[in-house]
């Protein structure tokens, strides 16, 4: 029988466009999404799943006879229930299926397989010159590094996470300063070298993925309004608020790397001057700390052995250093002031290399704030990232599965994997 929207039964009978009798197509699946995203919390029985999904019981042992069938859900044995029968227990099949988070960053290239868990599978990083190699030698390289990590196994969703602009409804990279790209389709590059659906591969803004990767993996569990700074040889940002990705009307929202924090200060490669970017850029932080020829300044280090040297030296009293992080302290404590005032969140997540320096930058930027209130004192957290570099990729990989639990569907049924040509 087909669900009313008040998930009764109605009691007219009708067989779907899936072939399968009951709900109509699109209620069906979002029936079979709501109870794979309820079993997200862990082991549920029927009835349990029946009142949190607002379903009749009966509906929903078909619904879970469809989703066992497409190897979702398993049993999970008994559970005693007062004096009555015990009930039987259902529970998400974590490695039924896996989705591929991808990373493009200025010196290198990352992969992570997860499961419907969360649970990391498999990972790979490359090192590259990524601005040297150019766009398609750059998605060759990213498609190899893909098929390392996956193996036989096929995603049902590909998040690839990268730097600058990016038009997500197009999946489109539309400028990335650092990678010297414009206009990169990546979806339609990588879905042919990696024989997926172009629809299976969504594409970010790394600085939007790091905040999803402090929601659900991080240290911004809880927080409705969540803003992420991200530090690398840019700066960027992202907003969660209410659960989403707040993206703007062109879906550029958070480009705090070109707030202006010295009027006086460097032209930045945008054409403004005193933009954050030029204070905070991990190679602007370096040239304050050391002279030219200083190994801070070797690429071959990459971007975490720079930071990690240059954490050594302020710990060692290096003046130089000191002075260097202190100065990025105020720059970004000027910069969080102002979003602080316009978008008013519960927390602000320092991310990227600003984690890796946070026990030298929590505290000037919470002066800047005490400093700079707007109306009362600030009630937001200033925190650093647990995750650091990875949260984008932690971000990439959940969102890469939440594709199948909006559409569990994409997993087919046992029978039509049988009968698939081979």
């Amino acid at each position: 029988m087909a669900a009313t929207e008040s998930g009764q039964l109605d009691p007219v009978s009708q067989r779907t466009a899936t072939g399968v009798e009951g709900f109509p197509a699109g209620k069906r699946t979002s029936n079979l999404a709501a109870l794979l995203r309820a079993l997200r919390a862990g082991p549920l029985s029927r009835t349990q799943l029946a009142a949190r999904c607002g379903l009749t019981k009966a509906a929903v042992s078909g619904l879970i006879t469809e989703l066992s069938e497409r190897g979702l859900v398993r049993s999970a044995g008994l559970q005693a229930s007062g004096n009555g029968r015990p009930s039987q227990l259902v529970e998400l099949n974590g490695a039924s299926a896996y989705g591929l988070a991808l990373s493009v960053e200025a010196d290198r290239f990352a992969a992570v397989v997860v499961n419907l868990d969360g649970r990391v599978i498999a990972e790979r990083v490359e090192t590259a010159d990524v601005a040297a190699l150019g766009l398609h030698r750059s998605m060759d390289e990213l498609a190899f590094l893909a098929g390392q990590v996956l193996g036989d196994e096929r995603p049902v969703g590909i998040t690839v996470s990268v730097p600058g602009l990016v038009d997500s409804a197009a999946a489109v990279l539309r400028f990335a300063p650092t990678l010297r790209w414009r206009d990169a389709e990546i979806a339609d590059l990588l879905a042919a070298r990696l024989d997926v659906p172009v629809d299976a591969i969504a594409v970010d803004n790394e600085a939007n993925l790091g905040a999803v990767g402090e929601v659900v993996a991080g240290v911004g569990a809880g927080a409705s309004e969540l803003f992420y700074l991200s530090g690398g040889m840019g700066v960027g940002g992202g907003l969660v608020s209410g659960g989403a990705i707040l993206r703007g009307a062109r879906g550029f929202a958070g480009e705090v790397g070109h707030i202006t924090v010295d009027p006086s200060g460097e032209q930045c490669h945008c054409g403004r001057v005193g933009c954050l970017e030029t204070k905070a850029g991990l190679n602007a932080v370096l040239r304050g700390a050391a002279s030219p020829g200083d190994p801070l300044h070797d690429p071959a280090l990459g971007v975490d052995g720079r930071v990690g040297l240059l954490k050594h030296r302020v710990r060692r009293g290096d003046q130089r250093a000191v002075a260097a992080v202190s100065e990025l302290g105020v720059a970004l404590g000027v910069a969080v002031s102002t979003v602080v005032d316009v978008l008013d969140p519960d927390v602000v997540v320092l991310g990227g290399y600003f984690a890796e320096l946070g026990e030298w930058l929590v505290e000037p930027v919470r002066r800047e704030l005490s400093a700079r209130p707007l109306g009362q004192e600030p009630s937001c957290r200033v925190v650093t990232s647990p995750l650091g570099t990875t949260a984008p990729l932690r971000g990439a990989a959940h969102l890469a599965t939440e594709r199948l639990f909006a559409d569990p569907t994409l997993v087919p049924l046992a029978t039509e994997a049988e009968e698939a040509p081979a």
